[in-house]
């Protein structure tokens, strides 16, 4: 049993993502990229070596509208329900512009997240015959970088309702995103 003061934390905590107030992420690779909302926008601000300093490199981040990449851990394509297997098809077919999506995955979330932000598309991690809840925890992935996407003009889901709007509880701790 908690105490009073251990119950009183979880319950600040096990909130949905619609109540965060802000959410970020610092991406290692060739730059140091720390993307970041308060509500008001996505902004990305790049590590500048020689100053030792952050500076604003992507302002106001926005979606584009059409994306051409998808990126699905497609080895899990035999555990996925029926509808997501048909989904996928459809995004591999040629679309308007007379080519399909791409598909790209790297296995990790905040890269995705990154590249979706910036050139569009679409990223899951669904829930699958072995994982019916998911891979990715709902408070610290799915929440975050949901607002981050929501920030950005984009859309969360996991398939059924807004990932924003889940309540958390302790079976909720996976979800598909």
């Amino acid at each position: 049993m908690l105490d009073q003061t251990k119950q009183k934390c979880v319950v600040s905590v096990c909130q949905p993502g619609s109540n965060l107030l802000a959410a970020g992420y610092c991406l290692y690779s060739s730059s140091v990229v720390f993307t970041l909302s308060i509500g008001k926008g996505v902004f990305a601000f790049t590590l500048d070596p020689t100053f030792g300093e952050f500076v604003l490199t992507h302002a106001d981040i926005k979606i584009p509208r059409s994306g051409k990449i998808y990126s699905f851990n497609e080895g899990n394509h035999e555990l996925w329900d029926d509808n997501l297997k048909r989904y996928l098809h459809h995004l591999r077919q040629p679309g308007p512009n007379g080519k399909p999506y791409s598909g790209r995955y790297i296995g990790c979330l905040v890269g995705e997240i990154h590249r979706m932000l910036l050139y569009g598309g679409i990223y899951g991690n669904p829930k699958n015959m072995n994982s019916k809840k998911g891979n990715l925890r709902l408070l610290y992935e799915c929440a975050p970088m949901s607002y981050l996407v929501e920030q950005a003009g984009g859309k969360a889901t996991d398939g059924n309702q807004r990932i924003l709007d889940i309540q958390p509880t302790e079976h909720t701790g996976n979800r598909s995103a």
